[in-house]
C-alpha cells in the first residue's frame, strides 16, 4: 500500500487544474496579466486549508518563511496579504466550476465515481465568526453599540443538530460513497428546495437520473417538474407507486432500488459534512467559521470540498479506504 506525500498530492491537483483550464474557453481580459495564476493560488489556498491556516496575514507569513512552497505552488513571488485576500474572496465561482469538472473528469470516472444517483442535503449549519446579531436587531438593521466584528451577511436558521444557528448553510450534492459533485454556500435561512432548483439544469446535463433527499425537499410540484426531465426527486415519503408514474414509464424502478437509495442517504451524505469539518479544522460546537462575509466563507467551504475530492481520488489510486482523510491531514502537517 502506497502512502502519497505532499509533492504527490500537489502534482495531482495541478494535473487536474491544468486539464480544467485547458477545457475552459479562452476569454481575453482587459488590463494587466495576472501576476499570480489562479491555478497556483488554488493550490496554495488548498495547502493552507489542510494546514489549518485561514488568515491571510498568516498565509503570507507562512509562505515568506517557507519559500519551498513558492516552487511547489508555481508562484513567482510571495503575494501580499492584501492580494491573497482579494483573490481569495473572488474564487468561489471558479472553485464551483472546477469541483464540478473534477466530478465528471476522467480522474473520477477511472475511480468509479459515477453520478447517475446523487444525494442532496443542506447539512450542518456553520456558525458565523464573531458575535451573533439577534434577529430583532437584524430585521431593523440595528447594530447595538459595542457589538463589534459581527458577520452582517449571515442569517438565522434552525439546525436539527444544534438548534438555532447564526451562520451559513452548505448545500451539497454527492454520490453514494460521499464524493462531492456540486456545492453552494448561502446564508443559513435560504430554502434548500430553491437552491436545488438552481442546480437542476446542471444536474440534468450530468445525466443524473435520481436525486435522493430528506424531508426538507418534499414538494409534489417540484417532483413533477423534475420528472418532466426524466429525473426522479426521491424523498423519504416517495413510494414506488408514486415514483414510476411520475416518470411515465412502466416500470422504471424496482421497490428494491427505491428502498436501497432511500436507506443509503444517511451514510452517503450526512457523514460528509463531518469529514469537511475535520479537513478544515472546524470541529468545535456549532462548527464555528474562522472568517466573516459570504464571499470568504463560500470560498473557505469550497476548498473543503476540493481537498475532500483530492483526498478521495488519491485514496482510490493508492488503495486506501475512500473516506480516509487522516493521511492527507497528516501529510500536510
Amino acid at each position: 500500500m502506497q502512502y502519497p506525500d505532499i509533492s504527490e498530492y500537489i502534482t495531482f491537483l495541478f494535473s487536474m487544474l491544468d486539464e480544467f483550464l485547458i477545457s475552459q474557453e479562452d476569454v481575453s481580459k482587459r488590463g494587466r496579466p495576472q501576476t499570480y495564476p489562479d491555478a497556483s493560488l488554488i493550490v496554495f489556498y488548498a495547502v493552507m486549508a489542510l494546514k489549518g491556516i485561514p488568515a491571510m496575514r498568516a498565509q503570507h507569513d507562512y509562505l515568506f518563511h517557507h519559500p519551498l512552497y513558492l516552487q511547489r505552488c508555481r508562484l513567482p513571488a510571495c503575494p501580499s496579504h492584501v492580494t491573497l485576500g482579494r483573490r481569495y474572496k473572488a474564487l468561489t465561482p471558479k472553485l464551483q466550476a472546477f469541483t464540478e469538472y473534477v466530478a465528471t473528469s476522467s480522474f473520477a470516472t477511472e475511480a468509479g465515481f459515477l453520478q447517475e444517483i446523487v444525494y442532496e442535503d443542506k447539512g450542518f449549519l456553520f456558525k458565523a465568526a464573531g458575535p451573533v446579531w439577534h434577529q430583532k436587531d437584524r430585521i431593523n438593521n440595528y447594530l447595538p453599540e459595542g457589538l463589534r466584528g459581527v458577520d452582517e451577511t449571515a442569517t438565522w436558521s434552525k439546525s436539527g443538530y444544534h438548534g438555532w444557528v447564526y451562520g451559513y448553510g452548505l448545500h451539497l450534492t454527492c454520490i453514494r460513497n460521499g464524493f462531492p459533485v456540486m456545492f453552494q454556500v448561502l446564508p443559513a435561512n435560504v430554502n434548500e428546495r430553491k437552491v436545488l432548483d438552481t442546480k437542476k439544469d446542471r444536474l440534468i446535463e450530468k445525466r443524473v437520473r435520481c436525486i435522493v433527499t430528506d424531508n426538507g425537499y418534499v414538494d409534489k410540484k417540484r417532483q413533477v417538474a423534475f420528472a418532466k426531465d426524466d429525473v426522479l426527486l426521491l424523498t423519504p415519503k416517495t413510494t414506488l407507486a408514486e415514483a414510476n408514474p411520475l416518470l411515465g414509464t412502466d416500470p422504471l424502478y424496482t421497490a428494491t432500488e427505491v428502498a436501497t437509495w432511500q436507506a443509503a442517504r444517511k451514510v452517503a451524505i450526512e457523514p460528509v459534512f463531518d469529514l469537511l469539518s475535520r479537513l478544515l479544522s472546524i470541529t468545535g460546537a456549532h462548527k464555528p467559521l474562522p472568517m466573516r462575509g459570504l464571499p470568504y466563507v463560500a470560498t473557505f467551504l469550497g476548498f473543503g470540498i476540493l481537498v475532500l475530492q483530492l483526498a478521495m481520488l488519491m485514496n482510490v489510486r493508492c488503495g486506501l479506504p475512500t473516506r480516509n482523510i487522516t493521511h492527507i491531514k497528516t501529510a500536510f502537517r
